[in-house]
């Protein structure tokens, strides 16, 4: 295989790369806890926080605070889970996001 086709392979491979992290950049992801569902973007930003205010116990701030927690992090897992399934078929580079 020649210089030039290499290059245009790795180019080829380098646009697939950053047409899947965008797909997972611009996906949201959502995590639930009880009464509380908390929506992130791929780049890991909120989006939304929403609290089923009708099964909440208003003198239990320190339970909803734990649920937006637990909320949050599955909505992470999510996204992490996304972004190695769209990248794994590149293989392991270091470095690379």
């Amino acid at each position: 295989m020649n210089m030039q086709a290499m290059l245009k392979q790795a180019q080829a491979l380098q646009k697939d790369m950053l047409k899947a992290k965008e797909e997972v950049d611009s996906a949201e992801f959502t995590g639930e806890s009880s009464f509380v569902k908390v929506t992130l973007k791929g780049t890991k930003e909120v989006v939304r926080v929403d609290i089923d205010a009708e099964s909440l116990d208003h003198d239990d701030i320190e339970a909803l605070q734990d649920m937006i927690v637990v909320a949050m992090n599955e909505a992470n897992q999510k996204i992490d889970a996304a972004m190695e399934k769209k990248m794994g078929k590149f293989g392991n580079i270091p470095g690379l996001f």
